[in-house]
């Protein structure tokens, strides 16, 4: 079962490791290792998925109740004047005399006390299926577990690199300002001494009006980048350092195959389980024995007598005819395994499918990531020139405004792609099954080599 080790790297991290204990307000800066970590310990969804496994063990446990005799004690205490119970109270406190009266054999009392146990030897092999049922219900809620745990890595480090991005972004919308506020001076100054239009200037300060409202709307989306990441890791408010790391990001996977994937796992046990409790329809219909054994003992007050007894045998039991109960259970479990099979086949194509666009949305980021760094160094140098020109008084103030939305634009562009790259391989390695930063989800503190 894959469900204990699970249990036990969560409960580590979580009385372990108290930088990410429940409760705290996580670390002094973020990383996008140390994101993933906390928020695997507080978002609910991953605190949900340990209570999942933990039903999921106790109902192992509760299939395995038929394995076990069942002890028990009884006691009671009675009178009586009823003529057959009066007898059975004399007789089992062993005062019978040959000269009593069997129709009114008078008042009697009994105290019984006694201890019982029975096991069941044969059932047609159910509690066995349903035990192996049980086990792959284990395996599913596993799996299920790792599915959330995949999923709530990839989003806590897309949102991460949302933060990321978006800073970039103000990055550039405040260096576009700066300039285009730069170039207002200048053109003011030309404007005082007669050498510069009245429209021109007017242009000018339109274009720091649109320059201030793009950075106002990154440092909004920054604002709002920020919120999803913290809801994410599980915590309330907005207060964020980001402190990056080259040596934290994802790298690519050495196998594509989505075999590791928990979806297919999940499926996978879920047949198994189906196929147990096939077996124990099919088990239904054989007879079950049951042993028992029992030991009573007997005192009055009235009669002042007492005594022991017991009693122990075998009971076979056999339905003749059900009313064809067992077979629309065998029919009904046929059916499902015949579901999950096609959607087993279904799951493959699509997790094939996911892998392939994973991989070139990759190669898609990557090239616009070439791209978009050419043209920032054209629109470096562009810019420059166009600048030079224009405090020279040799060109026009719209190839200015040109030039420098150029530049913004493509800084802009690197930015969302170099972020797109980071989030393009980790969307591979969650499409390959992979976790961001280990080999399986319960290896936590090893990375993989750059291939």
């Amino acid at each position: 079962m894959k469900m204990r080790p699970f249990l036990l790297l969560f409960l580590t991290i979580l009385y372990s490791a108290p930088a990410f204990a429940i409760g705290s307000d996580g670390p002094a800066f973020w990383t996008a290792r140390r994101a993933i970590e906390f928020a695997k310990e507080n978002n609910p969804d991953s605190q949900l998925a340990v209570q999942r496994m933990l039903q999921a063990d106790a109902m192992v446990q509760k299939a395995g109740v038929g394995f076990y005799p069942r002890l028990e004690l009884f006691g009671n205490y009675s009178q009586t004047n009823n003529p057959m119970y009066s007898f059975g109270n004399i007789l089992n406190q062993g005062e019978f005399s040959p000269d009593i009266d069997f129709n009114d054999p008078g008042r009697t009392d009994n105290l019984g006390l006694g201890i019982g146990v029975t096991y069941r030897f044969y059932n047609g092999g159910r509690d066995l299926a349903q035990k192996k049922a049980a086990k792959a219900g284990v395996d599913l809620s596993s799996a299920e577990s790792d599915a959330i745990i995949l999923r709530l890595e990839f989003e806590v480090f897309q949102a991460f690199q949302r933060v990321i991005e978006t800073g970039k972004v103000i990055q550039a919308r405040q260096k576009a300002l700066e300039a285009i506020t730069s170039s207002l001076d200048v053109a003011q100054s030309r404007f005082a001494a007669g050498d510069f239009l009245k429209s021109d200037l007017l242009n000018l300060q339109v274009e720091q009006s649109q320059a201030t409202e793009n950075l106002v709307q990154a440092r909004h989306d920054l604002e709002m980048a920020k919120r999803v990441f913290l809801t994410l890791l599980g915590l309330p408010g907005d207060d964020l350092n980001i402190e990056v790391e080259e040596a934290e990001s994802p790298v690519l996977p050495s196998d594509l195959d989505p075999v590791k994937r928990p979806e297919l796992q999940k499926l996978t046990a879920a047949l198994q389980a189906a196929e147990s409790r096939l077996q124990a329809a099919r088990g239904s219909r054989l007879p079950t024995v049951d042993g028992f054994a029992r030991y009573s003992y007997d005192q009055g007050t009235v009669l002042g007598g007492e005594g022991g007894s017991w009693m122990a045998g075998v009971n076979l039991n056999f339905k003749l005819f059900d009313g064809h109960q067992a077979d629309a259970e065998i029919a009904m479990v046929e059916a499902e395994l015949g579901v999950l099979r096609a959607e087993q086949k279904k799951l493959k194509l699509a997790l094939d499918l996911e892998v392939s666009q994973a991989e070139l949305a990759l190669d898609l980021a990557r090239q616009r990531l070439q791209v978009t760094e050419q043209m920032v160094a054209q629109a470096v140098e562009s810019e420059s020139l166009t600048r030079a020109r224009f405090d020279a008084g040799v060109l026009l103030v719209s190839e200015l405004i040109d030039s420098e939305n150029r530049l913004t634009d493509s800084r802009v562009r690197h930015a969302l792609a170099s972020s797109a790259v980071q989030v393009a391989v980790a969307n591979l390695r969650r499409a390959a099954g992979f976790p961001q930063y280990s080999q399986d989800f319960h290896q936590t503190n090893t990375m993989e080599n750059q291939p």
